[in-house]
């Protein structure tokens, strides 16, 4: 008896996709799939590991190199751990619906092993096949796609099954058939092209911060007058830059509301802090959160009342440095401040009453602000340059920065 070979059979992974331009396509796979496809990039870069692995691994190892960063010794390393860990929260639904993990986005080098056609006339959509050892790279993406390996080599470590993780669906991009030079040049444009988003305007977005929380909870609990109508000081918070144009309506911005709260909360310490996460847990030692938001929303609302006119006409207690010096003088009001500069409420009033707070270089320049060759205040200077010269200028008035800023000195 003779056997009959198959014929027009294709082996390999098929995935559902739609393409968006002749050699992409956009789609999503599960987690096994993406392991299988696209090996680990931590593993392809332990010698031993690759020293003892298949010519196939060291191919792909060498090819990878030719687009990739490398993890080892870079932040891009140390953040798969937070990322997996980051991940695993949102599956648990610790994270509630607010978190997401963009399109990891892979290139296919070489062409593909088969593709459908139209699985429903006029939608666009059809399966893909790749081949077994097909050369797939994340050339975007490669700390979660390092992070999906971790949760999938050790989902209990996370609090997570195999079977959870076989439920789950990543969303990607994948270009087909590519030069090596073209993927890299995606790489760049990905890496480069874009306008990283500041720090302090990214912590300013993150609703599981902290201080964005007591910032928003400021904001709301106090009004101001604008055109003769008493408004929530919320409506000119703005959320979405890092400054705000004298033509719009918002005086101040929402990153900087959130560095007058860190330093209210952490004195100087909180200059430094003013880009970074902070979590109830992380708060000073023996201060339980719901002690720290009622402290510190009240001393904040109470200031924002009583200066509510500089506010409103957008004088110097609007820009960042001079709100995070304001800041660390709160926090010598508070309870968990120490007690050898501890201040009471109407101490701090009478500290901040006689403050000239107009934008004039006979006030501020040197202190929270430079002078240009045109003779216009500027201040650009950001929270950790200037804020702890501010806070000096007020905590000490008979300073020559404490009687400038007070308009004292000759």
């Amino acid at each position: 008896m003779r056997l009959t070979m198959p014929t027009a059979v294709v082996e390999g992974t098929q995935l559902t996709v739609m393409p968006f331009r002749d050699d992409a396509v956009i789609g999503t796979m599960s987690v096994p799939a993406l392991v299988q496809l696209v090996p680990s990039p931590r593993a392809e870069e332990e010698a031993k590991q690759l020293k003892a692995a298949s010519g196939l691994v060291r191919r792909h190892a060498e090819l990878r190199s030719t687009v990739q960063r490398t993890l080892k010794s870079s932040q891009k390393g140390k953040n798969v751990g937070p990322y997996a860990d980051y991940i695993a929260d949102g599956l648990k639904g610790e994270l509630g619906a607010g978190w997401s993990t963009p399109p990891i986005t892979m290139w296919h080098a070489g062409p593909l092993a088969a593709i459908s056609d139209e699985i429903v006339p006029g939608t666009g959509l059809r399966t893909l096949t790749i081949a077994p050892g097909t050369m797939v790279i994340a050339i975007d993406g490669e700390t979660q796609t390092t992070a999906w390996h971790d949760l999938y080599d050790n989902p209990e470590a996370h609090g997570l099954t195999y079977r959870e993780l076989a439920q789950v669906r990543i969303p990607f991009e994948l270009y087909v058939d590519l030069a090596p030079a073209d993927a890299r040049q995606i790489f760049y444009d990905r890496n480069v092209q874009g306008v990283a988003v500041a720090k302090n305007l990214a912590m300013s977005m993150d609703q599981r911060d902290f201080g964005t929380q007591l910032a928003h909870r400021v904001a709301d609990s106090v009004k101001v007058e604008v055109d003769g109508k008493r408004v929530p000081f919320a409506q000119l918070v703005n959320a979405s830059k890092r400054q705000v144009a004298q033509s719009e309506k918002e005086v101040i911005t929402l990153s900087a509301l959130r560095a007058l709260v860190i330093t209210a909360i952490y004195g100087r310490t909180g200059l430094s802090r003013s880009a970074e996460t902070v979590h109830e847990d992380e708060l000073p030692a023996g201060v339980r959160p719901e002690q720290v938001e009622s402290t510190v929303v009240s001393l904040l609302t109470r200031i924002v009342s009583d200066h509510e006119s500089h506010f409103t006409g957008r004088s110097a207690i609007t820009a960042p440095a001079v709100l995070a010096g304001v800041g660390i003088a709160v926090h010598q009001a508070t309870s968990w401040s120490d007690p050898i500069a501890s201040l009471d409420a109407d101490g701090l009033d009478r500290l901040l009453s006689d403050i000239r707070w107009e934008r004039e270089p006979a006030y501020w320049d040197g202190v929270a602000a430079k002078t240009g060759t045109s003779g216009r205040l500027n201040f650009s200077g950001g929270v950790k340059d200037s804020g702890g010269r501010v806070a000096d200028a007020i905590l000490y008035p008979a300073t020559e920065a404490g009687l400038k800023i007070r308009g004292l000195r000759a």
